[in-house]
Order: structure tokens, then sequence, then C-alpha cells
């Protein structure tokens, strides 16, 4: 593996999380115009994901290496209100934001029980979908949970069978950095160890992720 920067070295980031990361969540209200703005800043455009039929929203994706990508996700104009909120915020948000995380993980059930134990709730185990331009259906399992501001404590997302969406997502960048910052590091920590997930939480006012993203035009950061 390359070595970091030394400036990315100095303010402590580190990849360890991604060893079992899956994606990161970008969300925005406007998904048109936030691919232009991160195709402007990396020099690499993320392609079309596809629609999520009843949640009202559709996404764009960016590989960011094998197995992992970048999600860019916003409301979906085509699509009715749906009956619930959509995730990550996105009703609530006017600009863009790093919502959250997803990790992997092939015992979803086990997760949920373990992370209850430390007294935190990752949500119900739900089956989704989604039709991709080609018209594949790409089907998995994630535990989602109603989300009032950015979870620092990844989602976690079981691909089943399914072609994994980063052998087809545009490629060119990749994850330079990756951390968090929490008003409890400590209470976050316990729960990420507990689901053997080695984040990097430090201090911080509120709730929030930091990634850094190389690609051919330079350096983005997203938080």
């Amino acid at each position: 593996m390359t070595p970091l920067p030394t400036e990315l070295l100095n303010v402590g980031f580190r990849l360890l999380a991604f060893k079992n990361g899956d994606h990161l969540v970008l969300a925005t209200p406007d998904l048109e115009r936030t691919v232009g703005w991160v195709a402007q800043k990396l020099g690499v455009q993320p392609g079309p994901g596809g629609q999520h039929l009843g949640v009202g929203t559709h996404n764009c994706l960016l590989g960011l290496g094998p197995g992992h990508y970048l999600e860019v996700i916003g409301p979906d104009p085509a699509q009715p209100e749906p009956a619930e909120p959509r995730p990550y915020g996105i009703d609530g948000i006017d600009r863009v934001r790093l919502m959250a995380w997803v990790a992997k993980s092939d015992r979803l059930e086990t997760a949920v029980a373990v992370a209850a134990e430390h007294r935190y709730d990752l949500g119900t185990i739900r089956e989704m979908s989604r039709t991709t331009p080609d018209g594949e259906v790409l089907r998995w399992r994630l535990t989602r949970r109603r989300q009032s501001g950015v979870d620092v404590i990844p989602l976690l997302i079981d691909w089943g069978d399914t072609r994994h969406p980063s052998t087809t997502a545009p490629a060119g960048a990749s994850l330079l950095a990756f951390k968090a910052e929490h008003p409890e590091p400590g209470r976050i920590r316990e729960v990420l160890v507990a689901l053997g997930i080695d984040l990097e939480v430090t201090m911080g006012p509120e709730a929030c992720l930091i990634a850094r993203l190389s690609g051919p035009a330079g350096v983005l950061e997203l938080s």
C-alpha cells in the first residue's frame, strides 16, 4: 500500500476502517449539480446508479478502488413523495454533506444484537433493490435506522450474490483518508470495537465524517 502523504499523517488520518468498508454516502438536495461539482474537483464523472423505487431517491456512483465506492444520493423528482422520510436526512439538508458510511457484513443479525448489547440501535434489517440504467436489478440487505444527523457508526450491508457496484462504477478516483469526529468519541469507539471496526474518532463539537478523495484533477475533501 502506498504510504499516505506527510501532510495527511500529520492530521492523524487513517484508512484502517476501510479494510471492511463498502462505500461513503454523500447526500445532496440536487443530485445533478453535485455530480457535476465532484467531476470538476476530481476529474472523474460519477456514473448513473439508478432509482430506489418507493424510497424517493436516485444515485450516482464513483469507484474508489476494488470493493469501495462513493455514492452520491439525492431526491428523485421522477418519483412521488415517499411514504417515509428519505434516508440519510435528505429531506432536511440544504447543502452537500457526507452523512453516512457503510461497512460490509455477512452477519447482520449478529451485528444488530452485538450493537444492542452496547446500547446502540443499528436499526432494522431491510431488503433493498435498485435497477441500473442497463436494466440489471441489484439486491442487498442493509441495516437502516431513522437518521437525525451524521452517522459515525456505519450502516452494515450484505450484497449476497449481487455483483458489487464498484465493479461497474467509473474508475480513476481513490480514497486518501477517512476519519470521524464526535462529542463522545469514547462511547462511539466502544461500539465500533464491538463490531470489529477500526475507525479513528476524535473529539469534535458534533458528529462529523471527513474523507479525502484523489482524482486526476486534484484532491476533494468531503465532510
